[in-house]
């Protein structure tokens, strides 16, 4: 399946399931996937400038789209962290990456987490959800023996869903693994 089958999928499938189960009066009401957002914190990146430009090429690898440094905003002296130094890197993924990159999500990177089980169905109130990811060996384009350091990473599926329940129901379409089964 591609990145094109997954978007025939939503129109062809998800959306007249959405619309029955929801009852809309409109194809425009049916919530959709607007982006995702993968993320990584290093507040390691302090003390060595190697660890962001490492997590750049591996999330790049990952996503298949530039990775970009995030910036502090503020001087933090406990921590040694200065105002605009790189304390972590990100990858907004928008259309057809997207739907790539959630496919491959689904069907690869999940079921090759030791003892999955299914994924939390926490939603954050607005339809949105993040998923935590604790390595970025799980996914196949990363080399496990060229990684010197296991980082961890947030996704997060930004809808147009107005409620948790909305966005619960399209994510569960997708096939995102819930736990939980409402």
């Amino acid at each position: 399946m591609s990145s094109a089958n997954v978007k025939k999928d939503y129109l062809e499938r998800i959306v007249p399931a959405l619309e029955k189960e929801f009852n809309y009066t409109s194809v425009m009401q049916v919530p959709r996937l607007e982006k995702i957002v993968v993320n990584q914190g290093l507040g390691i990146a302090t003390g060595d400038k190697k660890v962001i430009e490492t997590a750049i090429n591996e999330l790049t690898a990952i996503t298949g789209q530039k990775a970009v440094p995030t910036l502090s905003k503020k001087d933090i002296s406990n921590f040694k962290v200065r105002k605009k130094m790189p304390i972590g890197v990100r990858v907004t993924l928008r259309h057809e990456r997207m739907y790539e990159f959630l496919e491959r999500l689904v069907r690869i990177a999940l079921p090759r987490i030791r003892d999955f089980k299914g994924i939390e169905g926490k939603l954050d109130g607005r339809g949105n959800y993040t998923l935590g990811v604790t390595e970025q060996i799980i996914f196949p384009e990363i080399n496990i023996d060229a990684v010197q350091r296991i980082t961890g990473m947030n996704i997060t599926f930004v809808t147009t869903a107005k409620t948790d329940e909305e966005g619960y129901a399209l994510l569960k379409q997708f096939g995102l693994p819930f736990k939980n089964a409402k």
